[in-house]
């Protein structure tokens, strides 16, 4: 089976997994415990802790707060930080950032919502007009999680600070960490991860933290991650999540540019009198987003995994609506919306594998346009 899903999540990187099951079955102890094998436990995670922090992040300048995953991570930055006036987002944003600004407005703080141009990208001049002097936060997506589209969140971040310098700004880096090279600068306040996206078990994500910077806890209880999210660590996955982002980041030039590769390759292979293209070539190696035009998306996946292909329909935290909210967004009618699919790759993928895909995703397409005249 060829899976192309991998914006939905990561097959578990298995020497990553091997080492934190080894630790975590030697050193089970619970790491809040003042005894020899709590402290060997919490200096583990402080460890894993520091190593995540230093890949994208100055430590003498940012910290970083353990969640259960991305989602955890951008609700805690939206409710923590949008505490009055207005809030600004985009219409591109994944469902755990644009369903939070939602809710906002039952909490009594506006949300705006800027546009996205074709590909996914925001609008960035729509955005800041949308920033006023009581816009107590923006948050823009790093990477579009349907379309790959890349957002220059440090410019955007910049430019906010400088029409709204009491405004802070998050980002949620889920598709973005571990994938692209970049440095958090002093203009991000916030910046979500999550470690399944990676090669990391679910259940496990984080949220770089400006120093300096006061948030309100979700969770309370016995005071860990610094009286931010209280229960105990999830120790596995934490140092899971370190190992396997040790890994990805040794690699990760290679794997942009081979994956950059294999995604124009798979374009090139598609039939372009059924499929249109809907990730910018500038966007992350990583998702190919396409339609089939005049075809159903689902029936797609289906024939596709059929003939041994898995990929997807968008994003799989919206699966049961008959159209993606962000796609729509972008301008697509229904002739597009659809049909599409989004095709994501990880470090595993192969050369072979994207030929092979690409002729299922021709097959099924022609299948299906004739089956239905």
């Amino acid at each position: 089976m060829i899976y192309l899903d991998n914006a939905a999540t990561t097959c578990p990187d298995g020497e990553a997994f091997s080492r934190a099951q080894e630790f975590a079955r030697r050193e089970y102890f619970n790491p809040s415990a003042l005894y020899g094998g709590g402290l060997s436990v919490r200096n583990a995670l402080n460890g894993a802790r520091e190593s995540i922090l230093k890949s994208i992040a100055n430590p003498s300048a940012f910290e970083l707060l353990f969640t259960s995953c991305g989602t955890e991570a951008d609700d805690h930055a939206v409710f923590s930080c949008a505490k009055r006036g207005n809030a600004v987002t985009t219409a591109g944003e994944h469902a755990a950032v644009f369903s939070a600004f939602t809710e906002l407005k039952n909490r009594g703080v506006e949300p705006r919502f800027a546009p996205v141009n074709g590909d996914g990208s925001v609008d960035g001049a729509a955005l800041l007009s949308l920033v006023d002097e009581k816009t107590s936060l923006v948050s823009v997506v790093h990477v579009n999680n349907e379309t790959g589209a890349v957002n220059d969140i440090f410019a955007l971040a910049r430019a906010v600070k400088e029409k709204n310098p009491r405004c802070l700004f998050h980002s949620d880096g889920v598709q973005a960490f571990g994938k692209l090279p970049f440095r958090l600068t002093k203009d991000v306040d916030l910046y979500s991860v999550s470690a399944h996206k990676i090669g990391g078990l679910k259940g496990t994500g984080g949220l770089f933290k400006r120093k300096g910077l006061s948030l309100r806890p979700l969770l309370f209880g016995g005071g860990q991650e610094g009286n931010l999210r209280s229960g105990t660590e999830n120790v596995l996955g934490i140092l899971d999540f370190a190992y396997a982002a040790e890994r990805k980041f040794s690699a990760l030039e290679e794997d942009l540019r081979r994956l950059a590769e294999y995604r124009e390759r798979l374009w090139s292979l598609l039939d372009g009198e059924l499929f249109v293209r809907i990730s910018p070539s500038g966007g992350s190696p990583y998702i190919l987003t396409v339609a089939a035009k005049g075809l159903r998306g689902e029936i797609l996946q289906r024939l596709c995994e059929e003939k041994g292909v898995i990929v997807g329909t968008g994003s799989a935290c919206s699966s049961k609506k008959p159209y993606s909210r962000v796609i729509e967004a972008c301008g697509y009618g229904k002739e597009i919306l659809g049909g599409v699919l989004r095709l994501s790759f990880s470090p595993q993928t192969t050369e072979e594998e994207i030929g092979t895909a690409a002729a299922a995703l021709n097959c099924a397409a022609r299948e299906l346009k004739a089956r239905i005249g």
